[in-house]
């Protein structure tokens, strides 16, 4: 049995499969967007996919002004607002804003990583932890810092990096009030207080707060 689409034409041994692929060309998608050659079945699902590209928000959260391309996500965002977490934890009890949010956290229990990189096979917890991941890989650096000109392949990293041009810090040590502009350098600084050195040199037993550096090691003769 051979499908009667011209621009198909595909052919089955069996009746049954061919009517299985013929409900594909039922499901009919005839509005397709002009920048990216995508197809929708419906012209508002159009309308609001096109704002993707236009960089329209017009839902605004009257609370914060934050604005979004879609409702629902709007209707999300509120959330944060309003405290509301209706999704709780059956293993630990924590509760979530959205429904997508408890899903990644369940893997936590679990230990599922079911984003995997099809160059070096590591799994991540997240679909956004493996994107950033890949450009590693592709090697490139979409975040350029508008100051100095430096890229990064991460947005979180350039957001960090940015904190050096305007001296913002936003990490406060809770025990002397020092402030730093990275969560790893708080962390660092707070071993003076804890007194925690857990960086061991292999050669004579030393600890230190800090991992010793391979120039340092030259320096004094450590292997």
């Amino acid at each position: 049995e051979r499908c009667g689409r011209p621009v198909c034409g595909r052919s089955f041994s069996q009746k049954s499969n061919l009517k299985s692929h013929q409900t594909l060309h039922a499901i009919e998608k005839p509005h397709q967007c002009t920048d990216c050659g995508r197809s929708f079945s419906q012209a508002s699902a159009l309308k609001v996919h096109n704002m993707i590209h236009t960089g329209e928000k017009p839902h605004r959260c009257t609370e914060c002004g934050r604005s979004f391309s879609k409702a629902s996500n709007l209707k999300l965002h509120q959330s944060i607002h309003t405290g509301e977490k209706p999704f709780k934890c059956a293993e630990c009890g924590k509760s979530f804003a959205q429904a997508s949010k408890l899903k990644s956290h369940n893997w936590i229990h679990t230990g599922e990583k079911p984003y995997q990189c099809t160059e070096c096979g590591r799994s991540f917890l997240r679909e956004s932890n493996l994107k950033a991941h890949r450009m590693l890989h592709t090697g490139v650096k979409p975040y350029q810092c508008t100051e100095c000109g430096r890229r990064f392949s991460q947005e979180s990293n350039l957001k960090k990096h940015k904190r050096v041009h305007t001296g913002e810090k936003l990490h406060q040590c809770t025990e002397c009030g020092g402030n730093f502009s990275t969560e790893s350098s708080l962390k660092m600084h707070q071993m003076l207080h804890t007194g925690v050195k857990p960086y061991q040199c292999a050669e004579c037993g030393r600890c230190f707060s800090q991992q010793i550096s391979p120039w340092l090691q030259g320096l004094n003769g450590i292997k």
